[in-house]
């Protein structure tokens, strides 16, 4: 094919693409103004605006109907995007993170909300849930837990006291970087990172900056901060942290382990549960009462009703030492009748049992499995 020809080829597709594209404009301005009568008529029946179970459903049937070459984890980003823009023409969700930006916490809030949120970095995890429950947002988002350093226990403790309901989750893929404005590893002389950053980066850090000093902040964006002004310094934290603060990313993927995630709660003033997609978790907190075989017994209704416990994590009650609050998540709705057998039968074992949320379950949108109804 001569290169006039190829030319002419290719000034076809492209008109052919610009024709689709305004196809799409079309349809996705016709979409946003049905969404914007549904948002109204929400407000109008006093029901809940933010509905992530429905988007979870949304999710899922597109990834059924996907027939590529996107994959389901484009084509979730796509309309994440999408909801998020339509969302923002009547009034844009205000959500809280711990922050400051560029965190993992950061990403996790854009991986559930989209980037046309309001998103408001807070200094600590008690802070989120107070700007939540007075109201000053409309969600919060905070770490729960990491699959190689366990619970998040400020975030547990938080439960306790607090009114907010789980109303989702997120969970992300943890892939440090080593951030820089060194040109090399050999002109680091410090390094900075959160605390976890730190322990699920010390086999790498032994390796490959042995003598090097380590040095604990409070986030990891902080880190970058510091990196961002003192050539000598380094900062483990995301990809992001490095675009938005300036800084080279002198290596990636830095973890010790390479299947290393962390899941996020997102929490709301919500009084009662979303409906049920049928891939629904609930999360309790219990306090049991001090007698021999009693957390046995707590658990036993579970398994007698088929309720698939997911994980049950102790923290001390505050004031009353050698006495322990039980987290348990385990499978399934509020609304069901089998679960709610089960709560039921375990309330003679339990000093006070509290529902904290039930929501979809978090599924990996790089998956098929992940965009799937069942």
């Amino acid at each position: 094919m001569s290169r006039k020809q190829t030319s002419s080829s290719l000034a076809s597709l492209r008109a052919h693409i610009d024709r689709i594209d305004a196809q799409i404009l079309t349809l996705l301005n016709r979409r946003a103004r049905l969404a914007v009568r549904i948002g109204r008529a929400k407000h109008q029946d006093g029901a809940r605006v933010y509905v992530p179970e429905r988007e979870r459903q949304i999710f899922a049937r597109l990834g059924k109907l996907n027939q590529g070459p996107l994959s389901n984890e484009a084509v979730r980003a796509i309309y994440r995007e999408i909801i998020s823009a339509s969302r923002a023409l009547e009034e844009p969700i205000r959500v809280a993170y711990l922050g400051p930006e560029a965190t993992f916490t950061h990403l996790a809030a854009r991986e559930q909300f989209g980037s046309q949120a309001v998103f408001v970095p807070v200094a600590t995890i008690p802070q989120v849930f107070a700007e939540v429950e007075r109201g000053q947002v409309d969600y919060g988002v905070v770490p729960v837990e990491n699959s190689s350093e366990g619970g998040v226990a400020i975030t547990l403790d938080m439960f306790v006291e607090s009114r907010v309901q789980i109303i989702a989750e997120v969970s992300l893929e943890v892939r440090h970087c080593l951030l820089s404005r060194a040109a090399q590893l050999a002109q680091v002389r410090r390094v900075y990172a959160h605390p976890q950053a730190l322990a699920q980066c010390r086999r790498w850090l032994t390796t490959h900056l042995p003598g090097v000093t380590t040095e604990e902040v409070a986030s990891n964006s902080h880190a970058a901060v510091i990196a961002a002004g003192d050539r000598r310094a380094a900062a483990i934290a995301s990809r992001m942290a490095a675009e938005h603060y300036g800084l080279h990313v002198l290596a990636a993927n830095i973890q010790d382990q390479a299947a290393n995630f962390t899941r996020f709660l997102v929490l709301g003033r919500e009084t009662s549960p979303g409906q049920p997609t049928g891939r629904d978790k609930t999360s309790l907190l219990l306090s049991v009462r001090d007698e021999v075989g009693i957390l046995y017994r707590t658990l036993k209704p579970f398994a007698e009703h088929a309720v698939n416990l997911l994980r049950i994590e102790s923290r001390p009650l505050k004031g009353r030492p050698w006495e322990y609050l039980f987290f348990i998540d385990v499978e399934g709705h509020i609304s069901e009748e089998r679960l709610a057998r089960a709560l039921r039968e375990i309330e003679p074992y339990c000093v006070s049992v509290k529902v904290l949320g039930s929501y979809s379950r978090w599924h990996d949108p790089s998956t098929a499995e992940g965009l799937k109804e069942k």
